[in-house]
């Protein structure tokens, strides 16, 4: 496993010690471990079936699992413990809301199977409406509002009682731009409320936008975690350079692949994709060698490692495999 070393000394909200869950033959989680701190908001990527979904649901004791140990906020988790479900706000992939019951009864009703105190959940239902940006919509009925509007209900739904620790399960998904912002301001403002928030996306742009730590998992482990100029620090690319509208042979295509730094050429369609390790100097020496050639080119690109670079280059696949 891929390790990269966290300064900071936050009390763990969440940790997961060698979990093990089986389906039959099938192991979905294979000894996976994990530690989140508290105040951090904690990426978990992974492509499908890495078993992400099911340690979110190990996490929230919807399932059992054959070996290992879950203690959040100091506590072993269990289906019983309300003590610490309370205190957790879940936002599923899966919008959630009863279409009979419009926006503001829907938020009343998930906030009161936390919240007794009716005076406290009516100032609490006003704050989560708010927060979402759902004024004008209180009386408005589900199946009335967007897909945007739909997903900050749901959001809505799920943070009302004020949780410690948030669960949010790609709550982007199939959402306009202008929500998408909205919903990441959102996250960022509750995490400075205090909230602890762990996030799963395959929008990889919004974990490196978001995210103070993130892990990588495939195949029921973690595989790689750390903040990400620490995960872009454990792999081989450096510098990833793309050139458009241009012509090659199979012998330019060679002394490309045989510069210095590069360890990845791939050309098609007339575009030239060249991944180089850390040296110095990658484009300057690619484009002199089409200087040479006398190869005329169009639209040049070097970019920096993202954590689509990470993802790929850890687990040999693309997030949405």
């Amino acid at each position: 496993m891929l390790t990269a070393q966290n300064t900071a000394r936050a009390e763990n909200i969440v940790k997961i010690e060698n979990l093990v869950k089986r389906y039959g033959d099938v192991i979905a989680l294979d000894h996976l471990n994990l530690d989140i701190k508290e105040g951090e908001i904690f990426g978990l990527l992974g492509p499908n079936g890495s078993g992400k979904t099911t340690a979110i649901n190990c996490l929230l004791a919807l399932l059992k699992y054959d070996r290992g140990s879950i203690r959040i906020m100091g506590d072993e988790m269990a289906p019983d413990n309300y003590r610490v479900k309370e205190q957790i706000g879940v936002v599923m992939q899966d919008v959630a809301v009863f279409e009979e019951l419009n926006v503001y009864d829907n938020i009343e009703y998930f906030c009161s199977l936390y919240v007794k105190d009716k005076k406290a959940r009516i100032q609490m239902v006003e704050d989560a409406i708010k927060f979402v940006g759902l004024e004008d919509y209180r009386k408005v009925y589900p199946k009335k509002l967007s897909g945007g509007l739909l997903r900050r209900l749901n959001i809505a739904c799920g943070i009302a009682h004020s949780p410690r620790l948030i669960i949010m399960d790609e709550p982007t998904v199939a959402v306009d731009p202008q929500s998408r912002n909205k919903i990441l301001e959102g996250i960022c403002e509750l995490n400075r409320k205090g909230s602890t928030i762990i996030y799963t996306s395959h929008y990889m742009e919004e974990v490196e936008q978001i995210c103070t730590r993130i892990a990588i998992m495939d195949h029921g482990r973690s595989i790689a975690s750390g903040t990400k100029e620490e995960l872009k620090s454990m792999i081989k690319t450096g510098e990833t350079v793309t050139i458009e509208s241009l012509i090659l042979d199979g012998d330019d295509i060679t002394d490309i692949r045989n510069l210095p730094h590069v360890f990845d050429v791939k050309y098609e369609d007339q575009k030239l994709i060249v991944r180089c390790t850390k040296g110095r100097h990658n484009l300057i020496h690619i484009l002199g060698l089409l200087q040479e050639k006398d190869v005329p080119f169009g639209r040049v690109f070097s970019e920096l490692p993202t954590l689509n670079d990470v993802f790929l280059e850890i687990t040999g696949k693309q997030l949405r495999d």
